[in-house]
Order: structure tokens, then C-alpha cells, then sequence
């Protein structure tokens, strides 16, 4: 019988069979028994413990009961029995009742040598990490946690010194780094600022001599010290940088000082500006040509973003082969973000790894992984360039934001006040739409002819019309429809700006106006999630359920976090709806307003589609807690509203549904 407490709590029978506990309590009993080995735990104590204030008579009768709720578990005949040793004080497993990854894994790091190797693999994740843990049993199986994680540590520490240049004596160059590799990625996945394991990895790069790569897992070590614990590394440490041949001792690059005389570096700007650097290839040189060709596609994707300058390709290499710190790569070429990455190929597999920083305070925004088949090289890789640039997009906005939120407000800029309303724009209710539209304002006071503050105006009318908040429906579609004349002319290298105009015409009633500016944003920047995301819109409002569809999914891969996320997803089950698959889109509404608790009219949705779907129960209640929020609600009100003159299905749906669900009609 196979017992694993490394990760995850799991029995497996000599026939293969999983065993399953009755209870969690029941399953951590079980895992108590088999931490205390043969020495076996006090009764008094494990019921103490598992059931406190409980009175001791109690308590040892719960444990009674887990205990026979163990034994069960090993029917006879089914796997092998349990035998559990008991008396008055004590309780202990007995020889010969199976093999725990815990105790192979004591007797491995005992033997050394080639030992060390397999225990490696064995240490699949920190101990039960994978099992819930009542509060109250924490204490119990903390010292338990800690004291295998930390021969982990050591265990990682002493296979990176055995496999250095050299002193390989782990047994097998290739599988020693590997199972060194993986044991420190694990180590690092469940504790960012465990320094034993950022030492590990800087051995491993500079064993295969990746200098920058060796340097930048001391930066993340450096980081996540500081963030967690707010100290610096340890001079164990610093020394495998100071004194290892690394960037200080390699040839340096052309300089940028040369290289700014073929290409000017780029003034300050009104908007953000962003720099891809060259990515680390911790493969072999053959994936020179792949590795290139990933910063070169995520170069492009992202120069269409207009929020942001992109610095040129031919500047940003001038740095290659050499390690550089993002603060200076800041001042040299006047740029306030820093996308780094790596690219390792294992088998026929590649990882891609990429993190978008602030290179004034090197704090990292954004990271994310990515992973396909060597097969699918250049699909992949054009891929991944889409998606970085639709995820960084957002991440420096909410960058900006915040930092035009610190300045005071004598310093503002009409550029630091649209930032400061967009987090308002998500606001999703009426007060934060009003107060978005008077910063907008006071941008547009700064500089009338701001194109961007404009569209977002009018982008706000458009939500006062569609959510029924304004009293004059009549005199705020109007205003949608003059901001949308003052941003045209305007916005026409702008893809946000152009796609709040076509969010505001389409919710205006012109669909095919809105299509028109939206299809020119897209144009300009098709990895723009935003875009995509109201280009579904249109889709619903024109009872055209599969481009919809298309539409809301492509949005939701390219950001998956970004604020607007549960738009995306109010709209797919709005093309859902349309679809007649009203199971899907209800599931949709409740999930939306459990975690976006401001998304009030998604409560809304919920009610139509519920009822559609003869889910009555949550029907009525979605409808009590939309006319809570909005007592003057009326189906009438809403069948008038401008975006659904022309639509039909949609249209007739929404109205059936909410009737049914017992909001309103007059």
C-alpha cells in the first residue's frame, strides 16, 4: 500500500485502488498516524488536538470513531488492512501497514549520493499542501510542514553544489540539473522568498553559463526578500554574484551611448512608453532565430497599441548578451516599462516566460507563462505575442492610474486626469459613472481638443442611457451623440478612443456606426480586448449569436485580467441567450454578480435568463435584488432603449424573461 503526504493526502491500495475517508478530519487523523511512525502519538494529545473544547470524554470518543472510520476504509479483500496498535496512552500505525513517500523520502536523503536524486523527485509539494487544514489543527501539522520543507531546502542547496563544474557527484550530469531544477521551481512555487532555492537556480545558470539569467534570479530573489520579509540577501548569496564571472567580467555589447547615434531615443511623452527587451535563451544557440523572433512579434503586437511608446527593435538588442538593470535601461532610453522574458525548450516542448516592470522601481506589474508544442513553433509564437500584448495593455493602465492617482492635484496633466477616471468607467453604478464624467471634464478644460476624453464622455452618456440611471433619456442621448461628433476627427490613430465612440453609438442605436469605429481600432490594434469586447456587443444588439460568441471569447484570451472581464463574460452569455442556451448564460449572471458585487444590472440578466431556463427559484430572486437597487424599474423602459431599436430576438428574449421572473412591465 503506496501513502503520499507530499502535495496531496492520497492512499493507493497494492491493486491500484484509491482509498477514500469518510471525512477530512478522518483522512488528517489518518496522516497524524503516519507522522508520528512507529513512536505512535498520545491519545490525549491527537484528541485534545482534532477536537477541542469538546470535554475529554467527548473528544476520545470522536477519535474512537475516526479510528473505526479508518480501519473501514481498508476493507479486506479489497486492499490491505490497516493494523493500528492501541492502548490507553498511545496510538500508532504498525509495521508492514504500507509505505509512506515521507519515510522513503527520510531514508533517501540518509543514504546521500544517488539518493539525494530520488528524494528530489519525491517532494512533490510541501507536506498535505494540497488539503485543506481546519485553523485549529494549523499548530498540529505546522512543525510537520516546516520541518519537511526545510530538508527540502538543503536538499536542493547540496544537489546544486554536487552538479557545479567539476563536482557532479549527484550521479548523472542531465538528470542531476533536472532534478535539481525541479525540486527549486517547486520549493520557490510555495515560498517566493525561499533563498536556498533562488541559490540553487543561480548555480544551475551559471553552470551552463547563462550569466543573465543567473543575475536576474538574484533580482527575484532580491525582491521577494523584501517584499515578504524586508530584508536584503544573505552574503552566501551575494557572493555567488560578486564572485562568479558574470556580466561585470564578459565583453560588453555595443553601448547605448553608440548606438543613439543611429537612433534617436524617444522624448518625453505624454503617454507611457515601453521598451521589449532581447529574451534569454536558456536553451541551446539553435533557438537563437526563435527566440528573436518572439521579442520581434511582441514588439509589433504592442506597437499598435496606441496607449503607449513602443522603443524600436534595433535599440532595444544593442543590449543583448549582456546583463542590464531596468532602472538604467529606464534612464538610458527614457522609458517607464521594461517587458522581460526567457525561452527553454525540454523535449518537444517550449516554455515561455514573461514579466512587464516599472523601471523606476523595478517592481514587477505583470508575469505570466506560456507553454505549447515544438510542432506549432511560429502558430505558437505569434500567439503568445498577441496575448502578452493584450494582457500588458491593461497592466500598464492600472500602472498609470495609480500613478496618476499619487500626483497632487496642481500637477495634473489632462493625460492624469482620464487615467484617474478610468477606474470610475468600471465603476458600474451611477455615482461613479458622474464622477468620471466631471474629471473628464476638467481634462477637456486643460485641453478641449483631448479626442480621448471626449469618446470616454461620451462612452459615459451611453452607460447612463443604456442602465436607465438619467431622468432625461432624451437629453443624455443627445449628449452621447455630441461628444461622439467632437472626439471624430480626433481619435483616428487613438483604438481606445475610437472603440468608446463605437461603444457609444452602438448603445446609441447605430450599429453600424459603432461597427465602423470599432472595425478601425481593431485595424489599428487587433489585440485590443476592449475592442473585441464591444464588437460582441454589436454582435448581440444584431442578433448574430456565433460572431458574438467569437467575438467575447477572443476578448476574454486576450486579457483574462483585465477590469472589464465581467463585460466579456456578461456578454458571452448574452450571446449565449441569444443562442437559446439559457443554462449556460444564467450560470454566467450568477457567478458575475457572486464576485463583482457593483455589476448591479447583471442581477438583471440573471432574472431573464433564469426564468428562461425554468430555474424560477433564483428567477424571482435575481428580480427582488435588481428592484431593491432600482425600484423605478420597468420592462417597458427597457424594450425603448436606444441600442435595441433594430434588434429583434435579443430584444423579445430580455422582455419574456424578465416577465416571467415577475419584474415589471409598465
Amino acid at each position: 500500500m503506496r501513502i503520499r503526504l507530499l502535495g496531496d493526502l492520497t492512499v493507493v491500495s497494492p491493486s491500484d485502488e484509491p482509498v477514500k475517508f469518510t471525512t477530512r478530519k478522518t483522512a488528517l487523523v489518518f496522516a497524524a498516524l503516519v507522522l508520528s511512525g512507529g513512536r505512535g502519538v498520545r491519545r490525549a494529545s491527537l484528541a485534545d488536538a482534532f477536537w477541542p473544547g469538546r470535554g475529554l470524554a467527548q473528544a476520545r470518543n470522536s477519535l474512537r470513531q475516526a479510528l473505526v472510520d479508518i480501519r473501514r476504509a481498508f476493507p479486506a479483500g479489497n486492499c490491505a488492512a490497516i493494523d493500528i496498535e492501541t492502548d490507553l496512552e498511545t496510538i500508532s500505525l504498525a509495521a508492514g501497514s504500507g509505505e509512506a513517500d515521507i519515510w522513503v523520502f527520510d531514508r533517501l536523503i540518509e543514504r546521500g549520493g544517488i539518493g539525494n536524486l530520488a528524494a528530489a523527485e519525491l517532494y512533490r509539494g510541501d507536506l498535505l499542501a494540497e488539503i485543506s487544514i481546519p485553523e485549529e489543527l494549523e499548530q498540529w501539522f505546522q512543525p510537520h510542514v516546516s520541518s519537511y520543507r526545510q530538508k527540502a531546502l538543503q536538499l536542493v542547496d547540496r544537489l546544486s553544489r554536487d552538479l557545479e563544474p567539476g563536482g557532479d557527484r549527484a550521479g548523472g550530469d542531465t538528470g542531476g540539473v533536472q532534478a535539481c531544477e525541479r525540486l527549486a521551481e517547486r520549493l520557490l512555487a510555495s515560498e517566493p522568498a525561499a533563498e536556498e532555492a533562488h541559490r540553487a537556480m543561480i548555480r544551475l545558470y551559471q553552470r551552463r553559463g547563462q550569466a543573465n539569467a543567473a543575475m536576474r534570479q538574484y533580482l527575484l530573489c532580491r525582491e521577494a526578500l523584501q517584499r515578504e520579509l524586508g530584508v536584503e540577501p544573505e552574503a552566501a548569496t551575494r557572493a555567488l554574484i560578486e564572485t562568479a564571472p558574470g556580466p561585470e567580467t564578459q565583453e560588453k555589447a555595443p553601448s547605448v551611448a553608440a548606438a543613439k547615434t543611429h537612433a534617436a531615443v524617444p522624448p518625453e511623452r505624454e503617454q507611457p512608453s515601453v521598451v521589449v527587451m532581447p529574451f534569454d535563451n536558456l536553451s541551446s544557440e539553435e533557438d537563437d532565430y526563435f527566440v528573436d523572433g518572439v521579442v520581434e512579434e511582441i514588439t509589433a503586437a504592442l506597437s499598435r497599441v496606441r496607449d503607449f511608446f513602443v522603443i524600436a527593435r534595433q535599440l532595444a538588442f544593442t543590449y543583448k548578451g549582456r546583463f542590464i538593470d531596468v532602472r538604467e535601461v529606464g534612464a538610458e532610453l527614457g522609458v517607464s516599462y521594461v517587458v522581460e522574458g526567457t525561452v527553454r525548450r525540454g523535449g518537444d516542448r517550449l516554455r515561455i516566460s514573461v514579466q512587464l516592470v516599472d523601471a523606476e522601481s523595478r517592481k514587477q506589474l505583470w508575469s505570466d507563462r506560456y507553454e505549447g508544442a515544438n510542432a506549432d513553433l511560429f502558430e505558437f509564437q505569434d500567439r503568445i505575442a498577441a496575448q502578452v500584448a493584450g494582457a500588458i495593455h491593461p497592466a500598464v493602465r492600472h500602472a498609470e492610474i495609480e500613478s496618476a492617482t499619487r500626483k497632487p492635484p496642481a500637477n495634473l496633466r489632462a493625460y492624469d486626469l482620464v487615467m484617474r477616471a478610468f477606474p470610475k468607467l468600471w465603476g458600474q453604478n451611477a455615482v461613479a459613472i458622474a464622477e468620471a464624467m466631471k474629471t473628464l471634464e476638467e481634462a477637456l478644460q486643460l485641453d478641449p481638443k483631448y479626442g480621448r476624453a471626449h469618446a470616454l464622455l461620451a462612452w459615459c452618456h451611453a452607460v447612463n442611457i443604456t442602465y436607465l440611471w438619467s431622468p432625461d433619456q432624451a437629453a443624455e442621448l443627445q449628449a452621447t451623440l455630441d461628444s461622439v461628433h467632437r472626439a471624430s476627427g480626433l481619435v483616428e490613430d487613438d483604438p481606445t478612443a475610437l472603440t468608446a465612440c463605437g461603444a457609444a453609438a452602438s448603445l446609441a442605436g447605430d450599429q453600424q456606426r459603432a461597427s465602423a469605429f470599432i472595425e478601425s481600432a481593431l485595424a489599428l490594434d487587433p489585440n485590443n480586448a476592449w475592442a473585441w469586447t464591444r464588437y460582441g456587443w454589436v454582435g448581440v444588439y444584431q442578433d448574430e449569436a456565433t460572431e458574438a460568441q467569437e467575438r467575447f471569447e477572443r476578448a476574454m484570451r486576450l486579457s483574462p485580467l483585465d477590469p472589464f472581464v465581467f463585460n466579456m463574460r456578461m456578454g458571452l452569455g448574452a450571446a449565449y441567450a441569444l443562442a437559446g442556451r439559457f443554462s449556460e448564460a444564467a450560470a454566467i449572471a450568477r457567478d458575475v454578480v457572486t464576485r463583482h458585487t457593483n455589476v448591479t444590472w447583471a442581477y438583471r440578466q440573471l432574472a431573464a435568463w433564469a426564468a428562461m431556463n425554468d430555474d424560477m427559484k433564483t428567477a424571482h430572486w435575481a428580480a427582488e435584488r435588481f428592484l431593491a437597487i432600482q425600484p423605478d424599474y420597468t420592462i417597458a423602459k427597457y424594450v425603448a432603449l436606444p441600442s435595441l431599436r433594430d434588434v429583434s430576438r435579443f430584444r423579445e428574449t430580455m422582455a419574456a424573461g424578465m416577465k416571467k421572473a415577475g419584474l415589471p412591465e409598465n
